[in-house]
């Protein structure tokens, strides 16, 4: 499939994606009260679960039987929102058609869990009543240090100021938008070596340079937290460097 933005180029595309029907991505996070995970563990099982979905063939095949509804999505303004669970909540959600991802954190690490797109106003009752709120999830220390060029990493804005839920929606974007950047046997090298990616906070002063360095960047809509247009994450893949 044609790859299309995030985030529309021209006020024309996004009146042309808003008159198709909506769907959003969900994604549920599990928060149990005595074993939260990590924030940045969080985020960064957010950015692969959404890379894991769409690298599977249920995804990807023309046959696939997400593949209508993952064209459906993507007709439309590539939303993604995440809810919380816990307890007998979580159980419910996973009992739903999805893909569960694990973070690499030692101890408690994040799980998510990321489902086929649903209309926007038709989720699933044992999603629909799960939480938006309450993701404000924290790091007990912060995280290593990562090595230019090393890996992928998703640098999110250091001016914005947002809970875990909705950073979880933004790296997914970013995620999303360097996928579509690769070639087939980028893909295959990245799903084949299991989505390695880091995600940081960028230095206050290298953040202006990312911004404008034509890497994949991310415009939000401004549905929720923060203003329109904002610039919330750069996706720095190595792979991309020189194109």
């Amino acid at each position: 499939m044609t790859a299309p933005a995030v985030a529309a180029s021209t006020e024309a595309e996004a009146a042309a994606r808003d008159a198709n029907p909506q769907y959003v991505l969900p994604l549920v996070v599990r928060i149990e009260r005595a074993a939260p995970p990590q924030r940045t563990d969080a985020l960064e099982t957010s950015a692969r679960a959404v890379l894991t979905f769409l690298a599977d063939p249920r995804s990807t095949e023309p046959d696939g039987e997400w593949t209508a509804l993952v064209h459906a999505w993507t007709d439309g303004r590539i939303r993604k929102v995440v809810r919380r669970a816990r307890g007998a909540e979580w159980t419910r959600a996973e009992a739903l058609p999805g893909i569960t991802v694990t973070g690499t954190a030692e101890t408690d690490p994040a799980q998510v869990r990321v489902y086929p797109p649903v209309p926007l106003d038709a989720w699933p009752k044992d999603l629909a009543r799960l939480q938006v709120s309450g993701t404000d999830l924290e790091d007990t220390s912060p995280p290593a240090a990562v090595e230019a060029g090393s890996q992928p990493v998703l640098w999110l804005n250091p001016e914005l100021e947002m809970t875990a839920g909705k950073a979880m929606a933004q790296v997914g974007h970013a995620a999303q938008i360097a996928w579509w950047r690769l070639t087939d046997a980028q893909r295959k090298e990245w799903a084949d070596a299991g989505f390695p990616l880091a995600v940081r906070v960028a230095p206050k002063q290298a953040w202006p340079a990312l911004a404008d360095s034509g890497r994949p960047l991310v415009r939000d809509a401004g549905f929720t937290e923060i203003a329109p247009g904002s610039c919330t994450v750069v996706a720095d893949l190595p792979v991309l460097e020189g194109e």
